[in-house]
């Protein structure tokens, strides 16, 4: 079964958050049939530490906006690789050179990607986008 409706927009709003602050190379995994505990892996870039963390609290912002509860966070201290986990959709921060290191793209290559708007740094009025069941 691919991924939610909602896993999507918490996705899309992840995404743009993201792009706002000059994330590069954003990619959005359906890994929804292969992996039981989640359904999108969102993977972005950051040119360096300090990037990848405010990528990281935009993130983590929007989401929180949106309604979204994290369930973890690791990495953040050495901003190499974050891992935010949102239930429904983890998202991979890393350093550029991290992401081309451990390729998660190739990793999971046999999955389909989750299609993006092609405006992610357009503004949008953000609202909740997920029940109180999170």
């Amino acid at each position: 079964m691919p991924a939610t409706a909602q896993s999507v927009e918490l996705t899309v709003v992840a995404a743009r958050a993201a792009a706002g602050k000059k994330a590069e190379e954003i990619i959005a995994i359906d890994v929804s049939e292969r992996l039981a505990l989640t359904d999108v892996f969102l993977v972005v870039s950051g040119g360096n530490d300090r990037q990848v963390r405010a990528i990281v609290d935009a993130v983590d912002e929007a989401m929180h906006k949106a309604g979204a509860r994290r369930r973890a966070r690791e990495g953040y201290e050495e901003a190499h690789w974050v891992l935010l986990d949102y239930s429904d959709l983890v998202v991979h921060v890393q350093r550029s050179e991290d992401r081309e290191y451990y390729a998660l793209e190739r990793l999971w290559k046999d999955c389909p990607l989750v299609a993006l708007p092609e405006d992610l740094g357009a503004p949008i009025e953000a609202g909740p986008v997920v029940g109180p069941a999170l």
